[in-house]
């Protein structure tokens, strides 16, 4: 008995995991974390030590980790 073939008709019937509400969490997600890190960069104070870079920034990263988990575990209902 051949098990592969048919664990990958299995696989290949499914589709894809993700639709396109998933991807458009994770884009969001991803444009969080950018977004972090660039105002974590911007930041003017000596050594990064200001308010956006200690504080603003990681929340924002935060954030966007949280989004990417969000757009991992969501699953649409099906009517």
């Amino acid at each position: 008995m051949d098990f592969t073939r048919e664990n990958k008709k299995a696989t290949h019937s499914q589709g894809l995991v993700f639709n396109k509400v998933n991807f458009g969490i994770m884009l969001a997600g991803v444009a969080l974390l950018v977004l972090g890190f660039v105002v974590m960069s911007l930041e003017t104070a000596e050594y990064g030590f200001g308010p956006s870079g200690l504080t603003v920034g990681p929340i924002l990263l935060l954030l966007g980790f949280l989004v990417q988990f969000v757009a991992i575990l969501y699953k649409r209902k099906e009517d």
